[in-house]
């Protein structure tokens, strides 16, 4: 619980790419992301993560990487991005880089010197493994996009290993030499000035290199994760790399890392370990899927929610630190899967924004998130899809297993990437202020209504709702650092829960639903309440006076997503 500069800080991701072009190419940029460093001081918020602006063939957009030490022509050049870094500064904010460790693009020179022949200096860089006696893949391990994990490379007559696309091949980092030349990437940026990494896929670095057979669930591909996540070696690279590299600057440096249990974020984030300071939460964030397929959404209740906050909440605290998100580049939209999109969008959004900035972690905001943006329009077909993931379980559902189409396309209309990945929407003009020319992806055609400027003229906004949530939150140690309790836990669409630190005592109540809510107070939280002021209420004179009937041990109605926050409250009882 060490008070630390991460921990106090609000992180907003930035999507290069999508955010603001610059140059009317339709590609955002980083002059663009310059020219809105403004409106991200008087948001409030304090680090900034840019997702990868290296060089890349653009498979992945970014996460497939070219050169670790140069950045992408589309978006600029070094000279922009060393001025983007000081104007950071200048703002008393910081910036941490996007960096994927665990693979590289089949464009990268590392790669193309590995499959040159069997006896490369390179060949060791990546994994190269003889067909299976049938002239198959090795093993049956599939990828993160649900086909063979292996790719035969016809010259050598070897399959090479990659956790994502064919165009992505995994690093293999048992060889020492990988992890020299990276260690020596990620000074490289340090040495820049940056102030920490956000480190892709962190817990797949590391592989069970007997390469077994996994386990066939059923579910038309075998479950293979267990066999290439949390690996054998997975501490000892990562201590090396807080040793050999982030131990020697004032940064602090973030994981994602998905199949992980609290032992696992216990271990990658104890400060004892000198491991990474923070292990994203990703849990939450996938409550809608299918557990068999992602691309299927199951329906959720409100218990689970808890149970996962509980979990992050409760029993990481004092062991290990989190970052908080519920949204980012590679998810729906928040409001559009957790909340309301259509009528009560921004009541919705409104409490998802408190949600997020009331719990212990370092919250994660992603662009569009604070006006309240939605899940994309243009998804037609397969055709208008851009992201790898979708395109390839398209093509297996439909080819493979003779899938209905139409069944598929609403299922990646739901969950695409695309998403939440259309451009910024900054004003009502024709391409919503991101561009003056067609942007590289469709501009939500709602933008004209929900942009940064209706919310800027708005004091009642989205907007204007999660500046006000930062500010109190850099106010308190208790919303910072204080512990979690769930209160009224029964409940099948109030979630609330008190933070407590030292004297400072706070109480959030939100209605997780949109049907009115009613609530019956006991006595006991009747009485906590009469000594508190509401600091937030989502729904005016209304909101005020449920907080007066509350007080006085009466049954109240929340409203659709109504959310109040209170603070002064008693110390829980022990």
């Amino acid at each position: 619980m060490k008070p630390e500069f991460w921990k106090e800080s609000v992180i907003y991701e930035i999507y290069p790419r999508s955010f603001q072009d610059s140059n009317n190419d339709g590609i955002g940029d980083i002059p663009g992301i310059i020219s809105r460093l403004d409106y991200l001081q008087d948001l409030g918020v304090d680090i900034l993560w840019l997702t990868p602006v290296y060089p890349t063939s653009n498979a992945d957009y970014g996460y497939d990487i070219t050169n670790y030490y140069d950045i992408n022509p589309e978006y600029g050049t070094l000279e922009e991005w060393k001025q983007l870094l000081h104007e950071i500064h200048q703002r008393d904010m910081r910036l941490i880089m996007d960096l994927v460790i665990n693979h590289t693009s089949d464009e990268h020179p590392w790669f193309q010197e590995s499959r040159s022949s069997k006896d490369n200096p390179y060949r060791d860089y990546y994994f190269w493994r003889d067909p299976a006696p049938d002239g198959g893949p090795p093993n049956n391990w599939t990828s993160f996009l649900g086909d063979s994990m292996w790719q035969l490379d016809e010259q050598t007559g070897q399959y090479y290993l990659h956790s994502y696309g064919t165009k992505q091949p995994d690093l293999n980092w048992d060889n020492p030499n990988v992890r020299k030349d990276m260690h020596k990437a990620m000074r490289y940026w340090l040495d820049l000035g940056i102030d920490g990494y956000r480190i892709d896929a962190v817990n797949s670095i590391s592989k069970d290199t007997r390469f077994p057979d996994a386990k066939d669930t059923g579910n038309m591909q075998a479950n293979s994760s267990e066999f290439y996540k949390n690996g054998p070696h997975i501490h000892e690279y990562l201590h090396e790399m807080y040793k050999e590299v982030f131990s020697h600057y004032d940064i602090f440096t973030t994981g994602e890392a998905s199949d992980v249990t609290l032992d696992d974020v216990k271990a990658y984030s104890n400060p004892a370990r000198e491991e990474l300071n923070i292990i994203l939460m990703i849990e939450a964030s996938k409550i809608c899927d299918d557990p068999q397929d992602m691309w299927k959404s199951k329906p959720w209740e409100l218990h689970e929610l808890k149970e996962i906050i509980a979990k992050w909440q409760k029993d990481l605290y004092g062991e290990g630190w989190m970052g908080i998100y519920l949204s980012n580049h590679d998810h729906p939209r928040l409001v559009s899967y957790l909340g309301d999109e259509g009528e009560y969008r921004e009541e919705s959004a409104k409490m998802l924004g408190i949600f997020l900035l009331t719990l212990r972690g370092t919250p994660h905001i992603y662009q569009g998130d604070e006006i309240g943006m939605t899940n994309a329009t243009h998804l037609h077909t397969i055709d208008d899809v851009t992201e790898q993931q979708a395109q390839v379980y398209y093509k297996k559902m439909v080819e493979q297993y003779d899938e209905d189409p139409e069944v598929i396309m609403k299922r990646i209309r739901s969950k695409a990437r695309d998403n939440a990945r259309t451009p910024m929407q900054w004003d009502d003009s024709e391409h919503a202020g991101f561009s003056q020319d067609q942007p590289w992806i469709p501009v939500n055609p709602n933008a004209a209504e929900i942009n940064v400027q209706s919310n800027q003229d708005n004091p009642d906004s989205i907007l204007h709702l999660y500046r006000k949530l930062i500010h109190i939150r850099k106010e308190s140690s208790a919303l910072m650092y204080g512990k979690y309790e769930c209160i009224i836990s029964e409940h099948k669409q109030i979630f609330a829960y008190t933070r407590e630190w030292d004297d400072e005592h706070w109480m959030v109540i939100l209605n997780f639903s949109r049907s009115e809510a009613e609530l019956q107070l006991d006595q006991h939280l009747a009485d906590r309440l009469k000594n508190a002021e509401l600091i937030i209420g989502t729904q005016g004179a209304h909101s005020e006076q449920i907080a007066e009937d509350a007080r006085e041990h009466r049954t109240v109605t929340l409203r659709p997503y109504e959310s109040l926050v209170f603070r002064g409250l008693s110390i829980l009882d022990s």
